[in-house]
């Protein structure tokens, strides 16, 4: 695991976004293509901005996304479908986006986006963590032993008072009570694993993580420290409760 603690959400987002930019340079240049894993939400703001600066062949690469509410129109402000394609997606000339519809029957749709998704390996994901610790919507006590690629999550109140604080809806009781989203395991087979976590919203899920001995269903982000290619980028606020000596490179085997 690589820990990198930049001054603002700003700084952040750049740095992030070269790391990411320069595994799909890498790996266009090996392959000839990439794939890639994008998640959405206010923390992702900043290192999708900075990713549209950044030389990268999007012609060769495909996008998946992490998640989507089930029954949420694509019209509404917190569809993940349409944040993606407002940020990213309508941006760049893109080779393909697979992009979760949670307008479709999900048993369906979770077949179909498998086969899609585990037609090649992926080559990086860019995945947040939440105000719970989960990632994507695998809210704790988080599943960590289905091999499925995606599932209907219920979500928590914590979970759904994050989306509220981020202002993507009004009250509590606005928020869908389920979304399609990846598991835990299949994040895990990303060959590569950037997280972009800036704010001081996120302080307190990040000492769980970093100051844990363990991997944790109950703080779902801890899986990620034993990837072997992580790479975790913090702000000052974000990192600011931590411990830190803990804020410096580090391996787990």
């Amino acid at each position: 695991m690589r820990i990198t603690v930049l001054q603002s959400a700003e700084e952040l987002g750049k740095a992030a976004a070269a790391k990411v930019a320069q595994v799909l340079r890498g790996t266009i240049r090996e392959k000839g293509y990439a794939r890639i894993v994008v998640s959405t939400g206010a923390s992702q703001f900043t290192t999708i901005e900075a990713l549209l600066a950044e030389d990268v062949d999007w012609r060769k690469v495909t996008l998946f996304n992490l998640d989507e509410y089930v029954d949420l129109p694509e019209t509404h402000p917190a569809s993940f479908r349409r944040y993606l394609q407002e940020r990213l997606v309508n941006k760049v000339p893109l080779g393909r986006a697979v992009l979760v519809d949670g307008s479709k029957p999900p048993r369906e749709h979770i077949s179909e986006l498998t086969a899609l998704l585990r037609a090649d390996d992926i080559d990086i994901g860019i995945i947040g963590i939440g105000e719970n610790a989960h990632i994507a919507f695998n809210d704790p006590p988080a599943d960590f032993e289905s091999k499925d690629a995606y599932f209907v999550s219920n979500l928590t109140d914590e979970c759904k008072m994050q989306q509220v604080h981020e202002k993507w809806f009004d009250t509590i009781d606005d928020v869908p009570a389920q979304a399609i989203t990846m598991t835990c395991y299949q994040i895990m087979q990303c060959r590569c694993i950037v997280s972009p976590v800036p704010y001081l919203s996120k302080a307190q899920a990040i000492k769980k993580v970093l100051e844990s001995d363990r991997v944790s269903v109950d703080i779902p982000a801890t899986l990620m420290t034993y990837h072997k290619d992580f790479h975790l980028f913090l702000d000052k606020d974000s990192a600011s409760l931590t411990d830190p000596s803990l804020m410096q490179e580090q391996e787990f085997v």
